[in-house]
């Protein structure tokens, strides 16, 4: 794990597109101090009953979520993961299983940079179809931040049982 995180903490003030785009982005530099500095090995273990709950399938399932939410339901983009999730429920994790540590982290700061390149381009009232009515980016934003924090919480106690290390 890196010494210290790089994140940046959210404003106490602000707008509401601010704040939300704030906290978004300082869970994801928290899930990226968790990955951070862990050997694959380390990244593969399961350490709960759930073979799946690693350190590399969350951070890879954390890069599907974003591509999913940013990329195909507020952009329009085609579902890179549609056919191998119809194959198997869980194929962002068994893939994560077999990919280096270094590129999970790298396609999960890149898929980030196009969450936030496609926000930009967006209002928060936006509305876009989405199973059978809307959806706009205000709800994606406070769905992401959810997801993220709470995968972030299950990380947290990934590498504490892989290393002992701990922090907020």
């Amino acid at each position: 794990m890196t010494d210290a995180p790089k994140r940046v903490e959210p404003a106490f003030s602000g707008g509401q597109r601010e704040q939300l785009t704030a906290f978004l982005d300082y869970q994801r530099g928290t899930v990226t101090w968790k990955c951070g500095g862990l050997s694959d090995e380390q990244a593969r273990r399961s350490l709960v009953p759930s073979e799946l709950t690693t350190v590399a399938g969350l951070l890879q399932h954390l890069t599907l979520v974003e591509e999913y939410w940013f990329g195909v339901v507020l952009d329009g983009q085609p579902n890179s993961w549609k056919e191998a999730l119809e194959e198997d429920p869980d194929a962002e994790f068994r893939l994560a299983l077999r990919t280096p540590m270094s590129e999970l982290l790298d396609g999960y700061e890149r898929q980030c940079e196009r969450s936030r390149e496609i926000t930009a381009k967006l209002a928060l009232e936006d509305e876009v179809p989405f199973r059978g009515g809307t959806i706009n980016l205000r709800w994606v934003l406070i769905h992401l931040i959810e997801e993220t924090a709470r995968h972030a919480g299950h990380l947290d106690l990934l590498r504490e049982m892989t290393d002992g290390l701990t922090g907020e």
